[in-house]
């Protein structure tokens, strides 16, 4: 029965699409490292825990094969920002992930630069006398 279930895997791996945009971050690539993972032995991999294995398999082949996006129709293909799917997909692709990341450094780092730099150089303040 592992057999079976590997190879199942294997198919849902080759038709699970890649999404280049997203380097590190593609739920295809995840998927396929995981079914690596737990299938290190291949068809001969012993499953500790079938049932949540098939389990798991149905929940990603629903997905795959968008059965709630069938099920549940959207009215509108955006979201409730009124952002389309081509716009989250260019707001998340990899190289607009990475400016907006450096983005944020750069902001970080002049707010540190301000609030951690050395009081002008003057007297000492007078202690209060008692």
């Amino acid at each position: 029965m592992s057999a079976t279930r590997y190879r199942r895997f294997l198919k849902l791996c080759e038709e699970w699409p890649k999404d280049e945009s997203k380097r590190g971050r593609d739920l295809g690539t995840f998927l396929r490292q995981r079914v690596a993972s737990a299938f290190r032995e291949g068809e001969n991999t012993q499953i500790s825990d079938p049932e949540k294995c098939d389990q798991m398999y149905e929940s990603l082949a629903r997905i795959n094969s968008n059965v709630y996006k069938e099920k549940f129709p959207r009215a509108k293909d955006t979201s409730f920002t009124g952002v389309t799917v081509e716009e989250c997909r260019m707001i998340l692709a990899t190289g607009n992930v990475q400016q907006t990341d450096e983005e944020k450094k750069g902001l970080w780092k002049k707010l540190m630069d301000r609030f951690s730099s050395k009081p002008e150089e003057g007297p000492p303040p007078e202690k209060a006398e008692k």
